[in-house]
């Protein structure tokens, strides 16, 4: 992991942020030993908090994994649910496994599939986490803004992505990020901000 700000800021954090909940604590260590990409505790706390704050009905995930950050804002939801897609099966049934041990599981729905695609069935979509294939962002966006509320949010993840952002000589995963914020920052009915956390956060508001 490149660190976008300073390597020991970001251990300070991190550091500070050490989750009470034993299921987060063995979800991370999962995601570190195996090195599957989980967007840490430092983003986790920040979905949590949005989530608090916007106290949403219907959250919907694009790339789940095994759950946790879908772990992390199913623990912020009062009434609300939570859509986690993913296409593997078995990441899933993982999720589905620590979601029913933090008595989570009555809040979540679990979708086998391609993710936009699931997603496109939903309307008035109040958080739309999007963490898939970085080439399908900006489409996922085209696809799915009118299903979102007006107030909702969508947050984006890796939208620094290792800071190659700024480099010249852009990779196709680069160039894809590049055009997804600059067409997040151009939609005039949705107010946007990068915060520079861990691998860079998108979030944005529908305006109208």
């Amino acid at each position: 992991m490149n660190f976008i700000t300073n390597p020991d800021i970001e251990s300070y954090i991190y550091n500070l942020s050490v989750p009470r909940d034993p299921i987060l604590l063995e979800m991370e260590e999962i995601g570190h030993e195996t090195g599957f990409p989980i967007v840490d505790r430092i983003v986790g706390r920040l979905l949590y908090i949005l989530s608090k704050i916007k106290d949403p009905k219907l959250i919907v995930e694009l790339g789940s994994g095994f759950g946790y950050s879908g772990y992390w804002f199913a623990k912020a939801l009062d009434k609300g649910k939570i859509v986690l897609t993913d296409l593997s099966p078995e990441n899933l049934n993982l999720a589905k496994k620590f979601f029913t041990a933090g008595n989570l599981l009555e809040k979540a729905e679990f979708k086998v599939g391609e993710a936009v695609e699931i997603a496109s069935m939903y309307k008035n979509i109040d958080i739309l986490f999007i963490d898939i294939q970085k080439t399908k962002y900006k489409k996922a966006v085209e696809t799915l803004k009118e299903n979102l509320s007006i107030g909702g949010i969508i947050i984006a993840d890796n939208t620094l992505w290792k800071g190659k952002v700024i480099e010249k000589n852009l990779d196709k995963q680069t160039k894809a990020i590049k055009e997804f914020n600059e067409y997040m920052f151009s939609l005039e009915n949705f107010f946007s901000v990068i915060l520079p956390v861990r691998d860079g956060v998108l979030v944005s508001y529908k305006i109208k």
